[in-house]
């Protein structure tokens, strides 16, 4: 597997928010996360970006065991996570966003606009072809071509596994088609997905397999073509796992 979380933990005070849930990933491979709010889904996916340190558990990336304490671990580990707000800068560009902190400079020590532009098309392109206004305010944009640029940065700087929370939440049919096809795209590049979703739509249209937390525990993962909704469903009300 590209990600291994073994027996992890996480209390806040008298709350066990993540108990014993062990979770895998492959290359390629899309996993929905399903549970209420307040399920631990989102604590479980912050312990493996470094926002969260969990209390114990082993994270094995690749086969080895990983020390993940900060986003800046993650991210040496090739883990990015795509947030539902996005964290853009809404005043700049998509190449000034896609650069962010990580800015090309020229030898004179200015910023090499048209390098980072000409890089931006690249990679934006590679998801989305019809992209073209990549130099206009994010604010302008679409919330397809939104997270395409939220997407972009990620693997131009090689993630290899994505955490994607909650990426079509307010979004239209056209925008949520847009997104669907980035997801497949990272797929085909052999980019491994943890998702995390409300909608079961979207997890059955797009993930491999299905992995249901409630009340901290992981009631069961499962291959979504061997499920149907209303067993999903059932999971994540009644934490109960669907007959074999």
């Amino acid at each position: 597997p590209l990600v291994e979380m073994n027996n992890m933990h996480k209390r806040f005070g008298g709350v066990h928010a993540v108990n014993g849930v062990s979770i895998d990933l492959y290359p390629g491979e899309v996993v929905g996360i399903l549970g209420h709010n307040g399920a631990g889904k989102t604590v479980l996916m912050k312990a493996l970006s470094g926002a969260i340190p969990c209390d114990a558990g082993e994270i094995r990336i690749n086969g080895k065991k990983a020390r993940i304490e900060s986003p800046r671990d993650a991210r040496k580990y090739g883990i990015e996570t795509i947030y539902q707000t996005l964290a853009l800068a809404d005043n700049l560009n998509a190449p000034a966003n896609l650069f962010l902190g990580r800015e090309i400079m020229t030898r004179y020590g200015t910023l090499d606009d048209r390098a980072m532009e000409s890089e931006a098309r690249t990679v934006i392109s590679r998801l989305n072809p019809n992209f073209r206004n990549i130099t206009d305010a994010v604010k302008n944009m679409s919330g397809g071509q939104r997270q395409s640029v939220a997407i972009a940065r990620a693997i131009y700087f090689n993630a290899k596994i994505l955490i994607m929370d909650e990426p079509t939440a307010a979004l239209g049919p056209h925008e949520t088609a847009m997104v669907s096809e980035l997801i497949k795209q990272l797929k085909k590049e052999g980019i491994g997905i943890f998702l995390i979703s409300h909608d079961l739509h979207d997890v059955f249209d797009l993930s491999d397999r299905v992995s249901v937390i409630k009340n901290g525990r992981l009631i069961g993962t499962r291959r979504t073509r061997d499920v149907t909704k209303d067993e999903v469903l059932g999971m994540i009300i009644m934490g109960k796992l669907p007959a074999t």
